[in-house]
């Protein structure tokens, strides 16, 4: 089928890759603006470009959609549909009226659990067991539209963002293949969404990754494990910020302040949670510093016995 694509982080990357390797044709690829990022604040591209550029698919990048020029533009390929997968813009009617299929999302969660813009991080935050991808019918709401196809994965008691996000990709790129090979022949019968069971992934922000010591250690460990790899839990120890990539659970509990070191040494940091709980850190990240294993940490940055982590300073 002759399609337009659009999207801009690896997650679409990993659609764009499958769909031309099955034999789709891209008539065109939209992916956001160039950003600065890194040190020097350089202008890099996105993966979705960089893996079209790649492939030698047309890419556009238009500010906005809202416009009757990137309308035409669109209408001008041809295309039967737009396949849409995290791409950051919000799609007018015109937009999804301009294709004969309309325009089929991507989305990485089990609708109508988490719509909108961060349903991996939500999920392991939530403490959920399961999540999934839907492939919807796009519509004027917030990820409100019918799916046409879906698939649940389980999200285990060690997964991170990182880990449920790749096998979303790769299960998403399946299921998108599936859906636009069966269109081709067969029209959709897409699926309402309940009524009943509609949460919200709100964006990220910087204060969602900082760790409050008050919680019980399970939610400080869901925490740690959603934030991983971006943009990594956060709580200072003497004044230095530090990250925290790896934890997990002890059996051990004691009485004490919140955040207070219980013990430090080669297995980890062991630190009291609010309910009394431990948890032990594996992996942590000082400011300007490399991940490093809690061995390695501490031989750069030694941690006594009653020393407390706690908040940064806002």
């Amino acid at each position: 089928m002759r399609i337009v694509f659009a999207g801009t982080p690896r997650f679409a990357a990993i659609a764009l890759d499958v769909l031309v390797a099955a034999g789709h044709e891209v008539a065109l690829v939209l992916t956001q603006p160039d950003r600065p990022a890194g040190r020097g604040m350089k202008l890099v591209a996105s993966e979705v470009k960089q893996r079209a550029l790649a492939l030698g698919l047309p890419v556009a990048q238009p500010a906005t959609l809202k416009d009757t020029a990137a309308v035409d533009l669109l209408r001008a390929t041809g295309a039967r549909t737009m396949v849409v997968a995290a791409y950051g813009l919000l799609l007018p009617k015109s937009v999804l009226e301009a294709f004969p299929l309309g325009c089929i999302n991507i989305h990485g969660s089990l609708l109508p659990r988490w719509r909108g813009a961060a349903p991996i991080h939500r999920a392991i935050l939530a403490g959920d067991t399961e999540t999934g991808v839907c492939i919807m019918q796009m519509e004027a709401g917030l990820d409100t539209g019918p799916v046409l196809r879906r698939a649940a994965i389980a999200i285990g008691p060690d997964d991170t963002t990182g880990t449920v996000h790749d096998r979303l990709a790769a299960l998403g790129g399946e299921l998108i293949v599936a859906t636009i090979t069966a269109l081709d022949t067969t029209p959709a019968v897409p699926e309402p969404q309940p009524e009943e069971g509609i949460t919200y992934a709100h964006k990220i922000r910087r204060e969602d990754a900082i760790v409050d010591w008050t919680a019980p250690a399970s939610v400080v460990d869901r925490v740690v494990r959603a934030f991983d790899p971006a943009p990594g839990a956060l709580t200072t120890l003497r004044g230095d910020n530090v990250k925290l990539w790896r934890a997990r659970p002890s059996a051990m509990s004691s009485d004490g302040a919140a955040g207070e070191v219980v013990s430090a040494g080669t297995d980890g940091i062991v630190v009291r949670c609010g309910d009394g709980a431990h948890l032990v850190l594996t992996e942590l990240q000082r400011a300007g510093g490399k991940r490093l294993p809690a061995r390695e940490f501490l031989q750069g940055f030694p941690v006594a016995p009653g020393e407390r982590f706690v908040p940064p300073v806002a």
